[in-house]
C-alpha cells in the first residue's frame, strides 16, 4: 500500500458543530476563532431555506475534518447578537477568524458554493482545504499512468477514493488504469459501480468513452489491409470506418478522426450517422482543449453547417 500522507487527517471531534447562545457566543466564536476559523449559521425554526442550508453547511464542515468549526445560532433566542451583527435576513452565515468576521453570505446557496465558501474560510485561517492534498495525489497518479505505471496509479487512485469515494477524478483514474492494464471487464465493473453523485461527471463520461474505444480496439483489423481496401474502394464506408478503429487502436488518433471526417463528408447519414457518433466518442475520451478535439470539432461543424 502506498503511503500518500492522507490517512492522518484529524477526525471530527465532538465540539466540531455546536448550538450557540448569547451567553456562549464569546467563548464559542470569538475566543475559539483565535486559532481555528469558526463559521456561524444564523437561523430560525420557521425559516424554510435554513432547513436546507444548515445540513449542507454541516456536511461541508465535517468534510473539512477539523480545519474549521461551526456554531448554529437561533436568532429568535439571540436577538442581541443578531442586532450587533446587523443580521437583516436569514439564513445568514458569517465566518470568524481571530475574533473578526472574514467572510460570509446571505440566503440559500448551492452546495458547490458552500464548499467553495468553506474552502475560502480554511485558507483565510492559514489551513489547506481538504480536497487539495487529494487532488495532488490524483495528479501524481495521473503522472504514473502516463508513464506506464498503471498498477501503482490504480493503488493511488484507490487510496484517494478511500478518503473521498465521490472524487470523480480518482474514480475516472481507476477505470483508466484498468483499461491500461487491459482488464476491460474490471474497468467496466468499476464504471458501472460509480456513485450516482458523480456518474454523469465529465471525468466519468471521458472514462466511459475510453472504455468503449478500448473494446473496439480489441477487434480492430490490420491497418495496412484496411488502408489497401479503402484505396481500392474509396466509397466503401465500412472499410474506412474499420480503418478509423484500427488507426485509433494503433495510437493514430488524428488519422482516425480524419478517416471519420471523410466518411461524414461523403455520406453523413451512413449507418445512422455512425461516423459522427464515433467522432464524439473520440472527442469525449480526450481533454476538451486537445488540438485533435478542437480542430476536429471545427471541421465537423463546418461540414454540418455548410
Amino acid at each position: 500500500m502506498i503511503d500518500l500522507g492522507l490517512s492522518g487527517a484529524p477526525a471530527a471531534d465532538a465540539n466540531l458543530i455546536k448550538d450557540g447562545t448569547e451567553a456562549t457566543f464569546m467563548a464559542d466564536v470569538v475566543d475559539a476563532s483565535a486559532e481555528t476559523p469558526v463559521i456561524v449559521d444564523f437561523w430560525a425554526p420557521w425559516c424554510g431555506p435554513c432547513k436546507t442550508l444548515g445540513p449542507m453547511l454541516e456536511n461541508a464542515v465535517r468534510a473539512a475534518k477539523g480545519a474549521v468549526k461551526m456554531v448554529k445560532v437561533n436568532v429568535d433566542e439571540a436577538q442581541a447578537i443578531a442586532g450587533q451583527l446587523q443580521i437583516q435576513s436569514i439564513p445568514t452565515v458569517y465566518a470568524f477568524y481571530k475574533g473578526q468576521p472574514v467572510d460570509g453570505f446571505q440566503g440559500a446557496v448551492p452546495e458547490s458554493e458552500i464548499k467553495a465558501f468553506v474552502d475560502r474560510v480554511i485558507k483565510a485561517g492559514g489551513g489547506e482545504a481538504p480536497g487539495e492534498s487529494l487532488n495532488d495525489a490524483v495528479d501524481a497518479a495521473e503522472e504514473m499512468l502516463a508513464e506506464g505505471a498503471a498498477t501503482d496509479a490504480a493503488q493511488t487512485f484507490a487510496a484517494v477514493l478511500g478518503e473521498d469515494p465521490n472524487h470523480a477524478g480518482a474514480y475516472s483514474g481507476m477505470v483508466r488504469a484498468h483499461i491500461a492494464m487491459d482488464d476491460l471487464d474490471q474497468a467496466e465493473a468499476i464504471l458501472n459501480g460509480a456513485p450516482a453523485a458523480i456518474s454523469k461527471s465529465p471525468e466519468l463520461e471521458a472514462a466511459h468513452a475510453q472504455l468503449e474505444l478500448a473494446k473496439q480496439a480489441a477487434s480492430a483489423g490490420p491497418v495496412d489491409d484496411l488502408k489497401a481496401a479503402v484505396e481500392a474502394s474509396p466509397d466503401d464506408h465500412q472499410a474506412r470506418f474499420d480503418l478509423a478503429l484500427a488507426l485509433h487502436a494503433a495510437g493514430d488518433v488524428q488519422g482516425a478522426v480524419d478517416a471519420l471526417l471523410e466518411i461524414f463528408r461523403r455520406d453523413r447519414e451512413w449507418n445512422e450517422s455512425a461516423a459522427k457518433t464515433q467522432l464524439f466518442t473520440i472527442f469525449d475520451a480526450l481533454k476538451p482543449n486537445d488540438p485533435v478535439v478542437l480542430n476536429g470539432r471545427r471541421k465537423l461543424s463546418s461540414m454540418i453547417f455548410a
